[in-house]
């Protein structure tokens, strides 16, 4: 299993490879703090280990990509502020963006992604 640093990096989506600016969120502080009180997003944070989100204390509507160890995408959800969603048994990180970047990216089940940092 991958192991990441709090930073930034680069989401790969697709077989053309669109490429995402990516925040890193792996210590426990940095995923407890996520996307709470942004208005906005530039690009997705992965939160990593990671298997459910809330959206409590959010501002916006996201996009809730998660996936396993192999960075193949088990589901993709759209959950609006205020929100628990469900744990997925085998999720091993979560990608967050704006509501709609998953669809204009590409993301959805089945499809895999790759992390660059």
């Amino acid at each position: 299993m991958a192991r990441w640093r709090d930073g930034w990096g680069e989401l790969v989506v697709g077989g053309e490879g669109l490429r995402v600016p990516l925040e890193i969120a792996a210590s426990y502080r940095a995923r407890r703090r996520g996307l709470l009180g942004r208005e906005s997003v530039d690009g997705a944070m992965l939160l990593s280990p990671a298997n459910s989100v809330h959206t409590f204390g959010m501002r916006m509507p996201i996009d809730v990509a998660y996936l396993d160890r192999r960075m193949r995408v088990l589901a993709v959800r759209t959950m609006p502020p205020g929100r628990l969603g469900r744990p997925r048994l085998r999720a091993r990180h979560v990608l967050e963006a704006e509501a709609g970047a998953m669809v204009r990216w590409g993301v959805g089940a089945g499809a895999e992604v790759e992390i660059l940092g």
